[in-house]
């Protein structure tokens, strides 16, 4: 039986930045296994590539506290590693003057979290980004960046794979965990001193075999991009985002410049009906039934989620999408979008006995076993300072 220092489940970016930072404290036996056969098969490698600035999280939150600190550690590592990285900061628009008191409260929360920014009005927004439009004012965040997260990942997986202290077993599902950390998986059955769990939109069932996650159900949501036509995408010079509803933990469609030039439109929150249901039915499998009963009780229960559940299906229609995309900018027409194959799923944790969407990280752990729960975003951006956060206060 193959035995590790520490067990690593999910080769998303949680696990390898977790696995570094362990590297770096002089661990030297650490098995990180995943049941995809390359890494970064799901959220870490479809995200849209924009690193936070904090701007958006309640202070003191763990997200607010590894968003900013994790932005300026990934630059870092991406100016190290000669990885793709733009700095070009980001707008954030109001499409109505109802949105300005939360541009405001944003604005609030960005300094309170460390970030630069700054309330502009229509003519500085103009010279930083000439097609978005807003109503009187506009936030622009100075620190907010684009970087190619496959590039970032694959760069992670080539470091710890020279180390000589980390070992891959991708192809490799987790099935359970029994007694004294006895971890048993297709492949056979592996024991551990420590277990990590950063097994993203499947981290509540692996939780559960080590008796965490109770109360907890990860629902998933489908982020659908489009993305606008190479020779137009010189309207959009960095992202344009618009004021989002600070009550729920989406953003709304926003424009990116990707870090190879092409400019997304995206993403949508619509509920889905598989942890990998990036099709209309691709990704479906046993387990819709019971996700659809939790979407229904949410969905009378939770009227943050009801808004979403009515507002975001409607985005599957181009004309629902676009109307959305438009509100951003000034200039915009249906010709200059076309399709495109990226697609992710966002995993969100619920709690299940106040039917709420749980806005922040969360970790549950005893001193066998480490389980994050909740990665939702900024996980990327944080994770290289969430991971020493995991390092100092759960692993010794």
């Amino acid at each position: 039986m193959k035995t590790s220092e520490i067990m690593i489940c999910g080769a998303g970016i949680v696990g390898l930045t977790v696995a570094r930072e362990l590297v770096s404290r002089g661990y030297k036996n650490i098995l990180i296994i995943d049941k995809e056969t390359a890494i970064a098969k799901h959220a870490s490698g479809r995200n849209s590539g924009v690193l936070h600035a904090g701007i958006y999280y309640a202070p003191g939150s763990l997200r607010a506290v590894s968003c900013l600190s994790g932005n300026l550690r990934m630059k870092e590592y991406c100016r190290e590693k000669n990885l793709p990285l733009l700095e070009t900061g980001k707008v954030i628009v109001a499409r109505d003057e109802s949105e300005l008191p939360t541009l405001h409260e944003l604005y609030t929360r960005a300094t309170t979290n460390g970030a630069k920014v700054e309330i502009i009005d229509e003519r500085r927004l103009a010279e930083i980004e000439p097609n978005a439009k807003t109503t009187k004012e506009a936030l622009f965040s100075h620190y907010t960046a684009v970087i190619d997260p496959r590039a970032v990942m694959q760069s992670l997986y080539n470091d710890l794979d020279s180390s000589g202290k980390v070992s891959f077993m991708l192809g490799t599902k987790f099935i359970t965990a029994e007694k004294n950390n006895l971890i048993v998986t297709d492949k056979g059955e592996f024991s551990c001193g420590l277990f990590i769990n950063a097994a993203g939109s499947y981290s509540d069932q692996v939780a559960r075999s080590f008796g965490f996650g109770e109360g907890y159900q990860l629902i998933p949501f489908k982020g659908i991009y489009k993305k606008l036509k190479k020779e137009k995408a010189h309207i959009i010079k960095g992202s344009i985002y618009p004021v989002p509803n600070i009550k729920n933990p989406f953003l709304g469609i926003h424009f990116t410049r990707g870090a190879s030039g092409d400019v997304y439109l995206g993403p949508t929150a619509i509920p889905a009906f598989g942890r990998e249901n990036y099709g209309i039915l691709s990704g479906l499998d046993s387990e819709a039934l019971d996700i659809m009963i939790r979407d229904t009780i949410l969905f009378f229960k939770n009227n943050k989620f009801r808004s979403v559940a009515f507002e975001e299906p409607r985005k599957y229609f181009f004309k629902f999408f676009f109307n959305d995309a438009k509100k951003l900018v000034k200039t915009l027409f249906p010709d200059d979008i076309e399709n495109t194959s990226k697609v992710g799923i966002r995993p969100q944790l619920v709690d299940l006995k106040r039917n709420e969407l749980v806005m922040d990280f969360l970790v549950e752990s005893d001193k066998k076993s480490v389980h994050v729960l909740n990665a939702i975003s900024p996980a990327f951006t944080s994770s290289m300072y969430f991971a020493e956060m995991i390092a100092d206060k759960y692993i010794h």
